[in-house]
């Protein structure tokens, strides 16, 4: 596994998680950390901030980010193959700050899926957020749609993009509700080698489309299958959502895209490991081909 000098898991337990991003040390909110022990309280004094407040809503950092050493700091992230990207990262209400790094290993995985292709693979990242798998897969050569509802995360990922050096490679910034976006480029009868997807439980489209992933989610597949002509380059389906466990998004994704689950993908646990080895599950992931 390709080592990530900017990004740490420093300790967890009691709800929560210290992790370092460059030169930030930030406590923040961990519901699947809720019933584990920290095991060095001491390092958790090295923190910068301290996040307080449900993670769905508005919270408060603690000093107030205007205190902060820095206010933005920029992560490398390695995929191999002495490629990488590069990602800004900036404290927001949420207590979230633009990455999530329990993808590392999908990016490399993306990435490398996109390198070994003939040709410039034409993927499709939906609910694509700050752009990480987006600059995975342009860095590697693909070409890229990027769709997300929130008009600032695909402002944000952009800003990702030119930081990368990537301002200038085809990739297409869309901000729209992901299933109104691939029925309408069913009805135009667009194609696309590989589709990435990580949704979240709930949400809402940029005109108030309301999102359910145990509703949504399968009617999602079924168009990603017809936009990939039921033959895909790769597929790539993460899930942070409790009730959806590894083998029921597999029955997703295969029935979804295949329309049964004779070619099953491998799924596996996403999670962060501290240096000592202790490892905090992050979710689920399927991919095809595993």
């Amino acid at each position: 596994m390709t080592a990530w000098p900017d990004y740490e898991l420093l300790d967890f337990g009691d709800g929560r998680k210290l992790e370092r991003f460059g030169e930030w040390t930030l406590d923040r909110p961990c519901p699947t950390a809720v019933d584990l022990a920290k095991s060095k309280p001491q390092a958790w004094r090295g923190a910068i901030a301290r996040f307080e407040g449900d993670r769905a809503a508005d919270g408060e950092w603690s000093p107030v980010v205007a205190k902060w050493p820095q206010r933005e700091v920029t992560l490398d992230v390695p995929l191999g193959a002495e490629r990488s990207f590069r990602m800004l990262l900036e404290p927001l209400p949420s207590g979230q700050i633009g990455i999530f790094p329990e993808q590392f290993d999908n990016w490399a995985w993306i990435a490398s899926r996109a390198a070994a292709a003939a040709t410039p693979l034409n993927v499709l990242n939906l609910f694509a957020y700050t752009g990480g798998s987006s600059l995975a897969a342009a860095a590697a050569g693909a070409n890229v749609v990027h769709v997300d509802a929130a008009k600032s995360v695909v402002a944000r990922a952009r800003e990702n993009a030119a930081a990368s050096g990537l301002a200038e490679h085809p990739i297409r910034w869309i901000v729209e509700d992901a299933a109104k976006f691939c029925r309408r480029e069913v009805k135009r009868g667009n194609l696309y080698d590989a589709i990435i997807l990580d949704p979240p439980t709930y949400g809402h489209g940029p005109k108030g489309e309301e999102w359910n992933v145990k509703r949504d989610l399968l009617p999602l597949l079924e168009l990603c299958g017809e936009l990939t002509d039921r033959r895909p380059k790769f597929l790539l389906l993460t899930c942070h959502s409790p009730g959806i466990g590894r083998a029921e998004l597999s029955a997703y994704l295969s029935e979804g895209i295949f329309g049964a689950c004779g070619q099953p993908p491998r799924t596996l646990e996403l999670s962060l490991q501290t240096a000592d080895n202790r490892r905090l599950p992050s979710g689920i992931a399927a991919r095809w081909p595993g």
